[in-house]
Order: C-alpha cells, then sequence, then structure tokens
C-alpha cells in the first residue's frame, strides 16, 4: 500500500490544480465577455 502513497498524491494534487485552471479559465472568459458586453453598450461617437 505505501508504493501507492505517490500515485494517489498525484491524482488529487493533480485534480486541484486541474480544477483550479478550469476555474480560472472560466472566470477570464466571463470577463472577457462582460466587458465586451459593455463596450457594446456604450454609445459610439
Amino acid at each position: 500500500m505505501a508504493q501507492n502513497f505517490g500515485w494517489i498524491e498525484m491524482v488529487v494534487f493533480g485534480g486541484i490544480a486541474l480544477s483550479l485552471g478550469v476555474w480560472q479559465l472560466v472566470s477570464v472568459n466571463r470577463e472577457i465577455a462582460r466587458d465586451k458586453a459593455k463596450k457594446d453598450a456604450a454609445p459610439k461617437d
């Protein structure tokens, strides 16, 4: 069992890292969409 702890650690922390990366990607995409909508709603000169 002790030899499996390396794999378990890699899976747990890899999952955490991937989920944080996906969350950041979604967050940035939402912010870009919000800024684009704000720019499109602004009056044009």
